[in-house]
Formats: C-alpha cells, sequence, structure tokens
C-alpha cells in the first residue's frame, strides 16, 4: 500500500486531534463511558444516528446535550410519548396575518430542525409517529403538505430506549432501527465511577463544557472520513461478515443458520466501512484494516439481525451471532 502524502498524512493528524479533543471535552463530563463517548462521536462523524438503549439515570440525555455544546450545534429534545403527533416533531403550516388582514400559511418548524436531535424514549410513541423521522434521518428533509424542508446540516438523531419497561410501548421496526449507523448498550457505571459522580453532582460546582469544534470543523471532517481508501480484500471481510448473518447464505455461521431469521441489510456494511475509516484514522492511518472492520462489528450490526422463534425461544443474542461470526472469518 502506498503511503499517504505530507497533505493526507496532515488531514489525518488534524482529524484525530479534533476527534480527540471532542472525545477528551466529553468524557469531562461523563463519567466511565469512554466506549459509549467514542462510539457516538464514530457515529457522529460518519454522518449516521444512533439509538441508545439502557435504563434511566445513566446519562444518555447528558451525553447528547454534551456533544451538541462541545461542537457548537444546535441541540434540540423531544419527550416522546404515546399522544405525541407527527408535527410535534416536524412542525406544522399556521395561519398568519399581516397587518393588511391578508392571510397565509407559514411554516412553523418542529424540533426536529436541529443539527443533533434527542429523540427521548422513542419506543413510547406510535408507529405513525416515530415514522416521521424516518423522512428526515435517511433523506435530510422533511415534507409538509407537499412543501419539502431541508434540516441543517451536519445532522444527527440520538435516540434513546429503555430495555426493561416494556409495558405500553412501541417497538421500532426493521425499517427505521436500519436507519442507525450504531446500536449502543449503555451500561451501569462501577463503583469507582459512582463516587466521581457523586463528587461532581452533590457537591460545589461542576465541569463546564467548552466549544472545541465548529460545524465547519464537522463538515471537513466527515468529509476527510469518506476519502479514506480501501482495499479491496478489507472491503471483502466487510462484505462476508454481513452475508455471514444471512442464514440462506452458503458462507452462514452454524448459529445464524439456526437462529437467524434475517441478516443484516446492505446498510450494514455501509456502516461496517465508515466507521472502520474513523476507527483507522483516529489510530493515525489513511487505511483501512481488517480489525478496524471487526471493532465496528457489534454496535454496526448488532440491530440489523432479526432472530427467528427457536432463537428467541433459546436466549440467542446478535451479539453471540456476531461473535461467531468473528471467530471464523
Amino acid at each position: 500500500m502506498t503511503s499517504p502524502t505530507v497533505d493526507t498524512q496532515q488531514q489525518v493528524d488534524q482529524f484525530r486531534a479534533q476527534f480527540s479533543r471532542v472525545r477528551d471535552e466529553l468524557g469531562r463530563m461523563i463519567v466511565g463511558q469512554g466506549e459509549i463517548i467514542e462510539s457516538t462521536l464514530v457515529a457522529f462523524f460518519a454522518a449516521g444516528h444512533v439509538l441508545l438503549e439502557g435504563v434511566p439515570g445513566l446519562g444518555k440525555t447528558m451525553l447528547v446535550r454534551t456533544l451538541a455544546d462541545a461542537v457548537n450545534l444546535k441541540f434540540s429534545r423531544v419527550q416522546f410519548t404515546p399522544d405525541l403527533m407527527p408535527s410535534d416533531i416536524i412542525g406544522t403550516n399556521i395561519i398568519n396575518e399581516d397587518e393588511h388582514g391578508k392571510k397565509s400559511f407559514q411554516f412553523q418548524p418542529g424540533p426536529v430542525f436541529a443539527n443533533i436531535l434527542l429523540a427521548d424514549e422513542i419506543n413510547r410513541a406510535t408507529p405513525k409517529t416515530q415514522s416521521a423521522l424516518l423522512e428526515a434521518m435517511q433523506e435530510k428533509h422533511v415534507t409538509v403538505a407537499g412543501t419539502t424542508h431541508r434540516v441543517e446540516e451536519p445532522f444527527m438523531v440520538l435516540a434513546t430506549q429503555n430495555p426493561l419497561e416494556m409495558e405500553g410501548t412501541y417497538p421500532l421496526p426493521e425499517a427505521q432501527l436500519d436507519r442507525f449507523l450504531f446500536k449502543l448498550k449503555v451500561t451501569y457505571p462501577t463503583a469507582d465511577d459512582l463516587h466521581t459522580i457523586l463528587d461532581r453532582t452533590t457537591q460545589t460546582g461542576s465541569p463546564q463544557i467548552n466549544k472545541v469544534i465548529g460545524g465547519d470543523e464537522v463538515r471537513a471532517m466527515r468529509a476527510t472520513v469518506r476519502d479514506v481508501p480501501m482495499t479491496r480484500e478489507v472491503q471483502a471481510h466487510a462484505i462476508g461478515l454481513v452475508l455471514g448473518t444471512h442464514p440462506e447464505n452458503a458462507e452462514a455461521s452454524p448459529l445464524a443458520r439456526r437462529f437467524v431469521r434475517y441478516g443484516a441489510s446492505p446498510r450494514g456494511v455501509q456502516a461496517l466501512i465508515l466507521a472502520a475509516k474513523i476507527y483507522a484514522l483516529v489510530d493515525g492511518r489513511y487505511h483501512v484494516s481488517r480489525a478496524d472492520i471487526n471493532r465496528a462489528a457489534l454496535p454496526a450490526l448488532r440491530h440489523r439481525l432479526i432472530l427467528n422463534f427457536e432463537g428467541e425461544a433459546e436466549g440467542m443474542t446478535s451479539e453471540a451471532v456476531l461473535e461467531e461470526i468473528l471467530k471464523v472469518l
């Protein structure tokens, strides 16, 4: 593989430095969630969306708000409830009357018109309201009364859901799950982390978040990610990993053949490759390795596998299927 040019190496170094500044800034506020912070940033700079799963009180909302502050972007939050309507998210037309008494429709933007949108407890809203996010997440615009309104770039949706209290919830359909680049599972903090959290939240004073980069830098970093080259061999490794989740495929693992109903979609391969490029840049490299692909496998694919009835009855998890595939590839 050819060595990167001087200008290219400068891009890599700049990306790595800016990524580290944002990651360190979030680490000053969020305690004991280093892997979640890094994975969230990977999805952010890959121009993807994140589904955060965890019990209440683990700092998911704080993470999203802190990210918006650190990159100096507009933040918006929606608390999803069963009575939430699509217009509460994307906006609606209202009647406006001028000083001459002339009436006209004026678009009133909803909270989706932000750079970073927190969809809190997304599985508590009805499917009709959940689907209101689909167009914005995929197409980066919404349509109201036949008129298209674009959301401002950079744009990212971070949705949260509680894995325990499922009564009265509406599980996300596969089409919407597939639009999230990563699904991250937020774990409970350790005893040492809890000491630090209590020191910060029950005493006088708290860390103040600095704005370390802005929207222009974010857009430039996202462009840098797309420029990172990848060999055919590494790309084939990513494809093989995804095809290994399909039970009807000849390369499928034994667990996939037995417990998986549907494997990961082509968006899964795209997520693997984009995330792997960022892992390479953060490591100071201008090429992607198989290890970068493997590192992205669980967060990028765990929500794209649909288990069959036997898999659910046996308590099988998508993570176990993916770990088996990674061992044999």
